[in-house]
């Protein structure tokens, strides 16, 4: 069975989850939120009734 042979594919997941956790993972921790949290309760905002043109 060649799924139990780890020869091919065990090289290309470690290689992949180095290049991910010591290259591409740090350059997408250095980005700041856009959006921080703030501390304020969140406001429901005030609807109108919609007017049936029919009615």
């Amino acid at each position: 069975m060649p799924q139990l042979n780890p020869h091919p594919w065990f090289f290309i997941m470690l290689a992949s989850w180095l290049t991910f956790s010591l290259i591409i993972q740090p350059k997408l921790l250095t980005f700041v939120t856009m959006n921080p949290p703030s501390n304020k309760p969140p406001i429901a905002p005030s609807t109108t009734p919609w007017t049936w043109p029919w009615t």
